[in-house]
């Protein structure tokens, strides 16, 4: 009887994460969750918030998510996760990108790459906008801001212009690094992607 039991709980299992649609956090260390539980982390509050807000719809979230990556392995990444065969891709790179003083062009091209894949697959694509503090320059802070709504004009795509807002610059939704969110700040983020993609689900 158990054994019976068991065998319909994997049956059931399988069978909701196959009817369920996937979507697909490309992202460095802010969205893997860097310094807080995995289950703080705003994709994994995100696919909670999906279930509670949106009825009917049932999404399964993938963070797909490398602390330290840059758009350089942004491609070969997504080519991966085309294994998952994603409805929808959250792309959420470019921060160590100009945290590292890269060229904008440069990584430019390795997020076009990313679309232009995501757009011959029919895979939906919100694409996150980052910013630099100002210490970096006012001509490579303007280069490096403009280009993510160049990007989502270009390829029509949903657009958050920041994925930090409300959270940035402000130490109690922040680890003590300033950079990387804590819980509550995740919090934050999850409520910003999900408005942002609500329509979509």
């Amino acid at each position: 009887m158990k054994i019976l039991i068991l065998i319909i709980l994997l049956n059931f299992t399988n069978f909701a994460f196959a009817t369920s649609k996937r979507m697909v956090i490309l992202g460095d260390s802010i969205s893997e969750g860097y310094g807080v539980a995995k289950e703080s982390a705003y994709p994994s509050l995100l696919e909670k918030k999906i279930k509670v807000k949106t009825v009917g719809a049932q999404w399964t979230v993938i963070n797909a998510s490398i602390s330290g990556s840059t758009t350089a392995s942004a491609l070969s990444r997504f080519k991966w996760q085309l294994r998952q065969k994603p409805e929808l891709v959250v792309v959420a790179l470019g921060a160590n990108d100009g945290l590292r003083g890269l060229s904008v062009s440069v990584t430019e091209t390795n997020l076009v790459k990313v679309l232009e894949l995501a757009r011959d697959q029919k895979i939906q694509v919100v694409l996150c906008g980052m910013r630099m503090p100002p210490n970096y320059g006012k001509t490579y802070t303007e280069d490096f801001r403009s280009l993510f709504p160049k990007l989502a004009q270009k390829f029509k795509l949903t657009f958050i212009p920041f994925l930090l807002d409300q959270v940035a610059g402000r130490p109690e939704l922040n680890l003590a690094d300033g950079i990387h969110p804590n819980e509550k700040g995740h919090e934050i983020v999850a409520e910003n992607v999900y408005q942002a993609i609500k329509g979509l689900l």
